[in-house]
């Protein structure tokens, strides 16, 4: 029963992570223009503040969740690392929460077709958000909302984002677990690092570093079923994420829990 409902957990918080950062490129316009900002430096400020924000509320809503995650190779590197209280079994219910949720969250924004989304929403159990998000977002702004994509070679590119997310996960698993205690420098911290593997992967791969993400961008447009995405966005993110995971359990081994003593 934990398994499941560590899924559904995890389903409901990939749809509101989908829901909020797929609509980063728009919510970053509409506060530049009412700001009359103009400038590539400017709208990065805008988008890094609106990363911290979103990043500061998720690990909140997360935590509350009792550790609900929107990131499959999050839950692989936990596993590895020894932290949490993942099985095999849960991590691969886990999985295909995360997977359906987006796909259902592409398909009703790419055309609103509410036929489609019938089929996910048991999964999500959020017809309402979807559709709200949809109504709100005008036609002409829709050229916004940019998945990851293959820019180079498939090689490289299969290189390229299995190094990155190997590079953000040892981030994110030092700053969760060594890091400072302030939960909102935690949150800073990781968005510098989030920006970071962004700017250094924009001219490779988007970057996704999450399948479920990049999946659901793939599947919107008919590119889910080929080597490429499995490869590039799939098979290499998890070698890093678990890659990671080992070399942090390595050089932080799991303190054993300690057992109580008899009276």
């Amino acid at each position: 029963m934990g398994a499941v409902k560590a899924a559904v957990g995890d389903a409901l918080i990939t749809f509101v992570w989908m829901f909020c950062i797929s609509g980063l490129g728009f919510a970053t316009f509409l506060i530049t223009a009412a700001l009359e900002i103009q400038g590539a430096h400017f709208s990065l400020l805008v988008t890094a503040s609106l990363i911290f924000v979103i990043v500061f509320t998720f690990n909140v809503i997360a935590d509350a969740m009792g550790g609900a995650s929107f990131n499959p190779t999050g839950n692989a590197a936990f596993y590895a690392a020894g932290f949490g209280e993942d099985t095999l079994i849960s991590m691969a219910l886990r999985f295909p929460a995360q997977v359906a949720i987006d796909l259902s969250f592409l398909l009703v924004l790419a055309d609103g077709s509410i036929d489609e989304f019938c089929g996910f929403s048991q999964a999500a159990g959020a017809v309402g958000g979807l559709l709200a998000l949809y109504e709100v977002m005008p036609p002409d702004y829709k050229h916004l909302l940019v998945g990851p994509s293959l820019k180079v070679d498939l090689h490289t590119g299969a290189i390229a984002e299995g190094a990155l997310t190997f590079v953000i996960t040892t981030a994110v698993l030092w700053i969760i677990f060594k890091g400072p205690p302030s939960p909102l420098v935690k949150a800073l911290m990781i968005t510098i690092c989030t920006l970071g593997v962004i700017t250094a992967g924009d001219s490779y791969t988007g970057p996704s570093m999450n399948p479920a993400n990049a999946y659901g961008w793939a599947y919107l447009n008919n590119r889910h079923n080929n080597w490429e995405q499995f490869y590039v966005y799939w098979i290499c993110p998890f070698i890093g994420a678990i890659s990671a995971g080992w070399l942090f359990r390595v050089v932080f081994p799991p303190r054993p829990p300690v057992k109580a003593k008899k009276a």
